[in-house]
């Protein structure tokens, strides 16, 4: 006979920024949280979330010499557990939320919570080329605002046509000697104003009907390979960094028909606050924010997350 298993007041779902913040603020308040973190092979929902990825933070508060991403992440790690956080380094395969106790399966083992907090965050679509996973961070990037500093003076790609993609390159222009827009047709989907600014910039050229086939370099991006999609014809580009933005997907197939989300996939949370539809359950990060997408407005919102959870299990036990 099966013994009953325990009830979490409040487990948390993902290790990111958010998670992490989420699981120290939780922690903190005596609520003992159980953090699921995902799993080292998961591309998707890995422990750490997607600074995993990134070399260098240099614009998270507090570390003005800089740290890299993994060893940020395990010092938010330490710290959750320091504060009593559990972590399991599992990915979660199924959820109910229908009624209270929430319940949460790990395959074939269920757990059981009075809340739950959802921090799954998101994944920048990438172009699915077989260097992409030794040359991001070292010269492949998703992220301008996070890594544009470190390409001063230099020559740089952006791929996509929407208006992300030419946000970041006009961003990138206050860095790089030039930004080479590449296009897989011959008109943007941006927006006409995003556009014309990114016409009016002498630093940045375009490369329309083109799409990048491969990647140069060994540890450290040097150059693409281009290929035009009208004739097949292919050509080399010398750059030294390359910033994918042809979208995000937040990682919520686990919660589709289970929790409200927006057109994109992101979460819906009630205004100021991450609440969701379902009382019990918030959400916070890159799950529930296709705006800002940076390490530390998740961590914000998993703050948020954590004192939103702690104040309803109060209210149910006044």
């Amino acid at each position: 006979m099966s013994s009953t298993p325990t009830i979490h007041r409040v487990l948390i779902i993902g290790s990111g920024p958010a998670g992490l913040t989420a699981a120290i603020y939780a922690a903190r308040a005596n609520l003992n949280p159980l953090v699921i973190e995902g799993e080292p092979s998961s591309t998707s929902d890995q422990p750490g979330g997607q600074l995993m990825l990134t070399t260098e933070v240099e614009n998270f508060p507090g570390f003005p010499e800089g740290i890299m991403g993994p060893d940020l992440m395990k010092r938010c790690r330490d710290q959750a557990f320091k504060f009593g956080a559990t972590f399991i380094t599992e990915k979660v395969t199924k959820v109910d939320f229908s009624q209270r106790p929430f319940q949460v399966w790990v395959r074939d083992t269920r757990y059981i919570a009075e809340s739950i907090i959802v921090s799954t965050g998101a994944q920048s679509l990438m172009l699915g080329l077989e260097e992409e996973s030794q040359l991001i961070g070292h010269g492949l990037s998703t992220c301008a605002t996070c890594d544009g500093f470190f390409f001063r003076g230099q020559e740089i790609a952006v791929v996509g046509g929407g208006d992300s993609a030419l946000e970041e390159a006009s961003f990138l222009t206050k860095f790089a000697k030039k930004v080479t827009v590449i296009h897989r047709r011959d008109t943007l989907r941006a927006s006409k104003i995003m556009q014309d600014r990114a016409f009016k910039n002498e630093k940045i050229a375009f490369l329309w009907n083109s799409r990048v086939t491969k990647l140069h370099g060994d540890g450290k991006l040097t150059g693409i390979e281009i290929t035009n999609t009208n004739d097949g014809s292919r050509s080399n580009l010398d750059v030294t960094g390359v910033f994918v933005a042809i979208g995000h997907r937040p990682n919520t197939n686990l919660f589709r028909e289970v929790l409200t989300m927006e057109e994109n996939g992101y979460l819906k949370t009630r205004s100021a606050s991450t609440y969701t539809n379902i009382d019990g359950v918030f959400a916070c990060g890159d799950v529930q924010d296709s705006t800002y997408r940076q390490a530390i407005t998740a961590a914000g919102s998993g703050c948020m997350a954590a004192i939103d959870c702690e104040r309803w299990l109060e209210s149910q036990h006044p």
